[in-house]
């Protein structure tokens, strides 16, 4: 319910926290396991059931309220790996093989992912649940938002299209924005219009792109995109100095310089997409609030970067319709 809100930006994507909030989750928890062991020891109040109800659904609020809206994707593959060991569980006490062997295998899997992905984002995952990751000091937050004075270029959709159109290499950066507006069929067929153009199209993924494991492969492979052109991080990165434009759409966190620049900046050692040593960097945008890391990106007010803003779907079917016409 909380990776829900905080992604449909229903609550804010900052951590929630407040003072002795660890030691009140501990004796949520504890309070809830005694229940538990009462239960199980023989224990047959009715009342103990319900307050191990309540506790248990308490407990799942206050632990993801403190973790921010950028470590969602980690959180729900957490969650995903927690259902398999209840299935598993559940399988134990019905004497069901079925259950046991699958709820062990979404378990052990959804644990193996959420490793992997803390590991993409180059921290633990004990820092991703207890630190709080998004609750910027103020000098941090400072530090962050740095732009040594630079200011926005926003350009229209015609200029932004001339520039696809008379390219040699483009690469398309997908990220949540693309998702929400659901803009993965437009994205290729625009990449589609520069191919026969004699453009050179591929997609940089990041591991972490979107906002559950995954995501962008999946909705990519739903539009059709030929899965040679989907090009991992490690894959990518190398390509930007060689590339003419890069079209973000909708990705903010994850293409910040300041994850490999800035060391005051609390993304500082996160892996990104280096789309700031490409020619020119397009980024398609609603508007100029900060990502789910709630940071502001330096890359906004780069010389090389220039601003399409509005939704995706919209934006992109524009440069559709202007591409055609050159």
């Amino acid at each position: 319910m909380v990776a829900f809100a905080k992604l449909q930006e229903l609550i804010g994507g900052r951590p929630i926290t407040y003072p002795g909030q660890q030691l009140v989750n501990g004796l949520v928890f504890g309070t809830a396991v005694a229940a538990g062991i009462t239960i199980a020891a023989g224990g047959e109040e009715q009342w103990l059931m319900w307050a191990l109800l309540v506790l248990a659904s308490i407990f799942g609020v206050l632990f993801v309220l403190p973790i921010g809206g950028a470590d969602m994707p980690v959180v729900i593959s957490l969650l995903n790996a927690f259902t398999g060991l209840a299935a598993a569980a559940t399988g134990f006490e019905l004497e069901n093989n079925v259950l046991i062997v699958s709820g062990m295998l979404v378990g052990a899997s959804g644990t193996l992912l959420t490793v992997m992905m803390g590991r993409a984002m180059n921290r633990s995952i004990t820092n991703v649940l207890f630190g709080a990751f998004g609750q910027v000091s103020s000098s941090g937050a400072a530090a962050a938002a740095s732009t040594d004075g630079g200011s926005v270029r926003s350009a229209g959709a015609e200029d932004v299209a001339v520039m696809l159109a008379y390219a040699h290499k483009v690469v398309v950066v997908p990220g949540y924005g693309l998702a929400v507006a659901q803009a993965q069929h437009d994205v290729r067929q625009l990449a589609d219009l520069l191919e026969e153009k004699g453009v050179e199209v591929s997609y940089a993924i990041h591991p972490v792109a979107g906002r559950m494991p995954g995501h962008m492969n999946v909705l990519l492979a739903e539009a059709n995109v030929p899965y040679p052109q989907l090009k991992e991080m490690d894959e990518a990165n190398p390509e930007f100095g060689r590339t003419d434009v890069v079209l973000v759409v909708g990705a903010n966190d994850v293409v910040n310089p300041d994850a490999r620049n800035n060391e005051g900046s609390p993304i500082y050692g996160m892996p990104i997409l280096n789309v700031d040593q490409a020619q020119t960097v397009v980024v398609l945008k609603r508007s100029m609030n900060p990502g789910f890391a709630g940071i502001e990106n330096p890359l906004f007010f780069n010389p090389k970067t220039v601003m399409l803003f509005g939704d995706a779907k919209e934006s992109v079917g524009k440069l559709i319709e202007d591409v055609k016409g050159l």
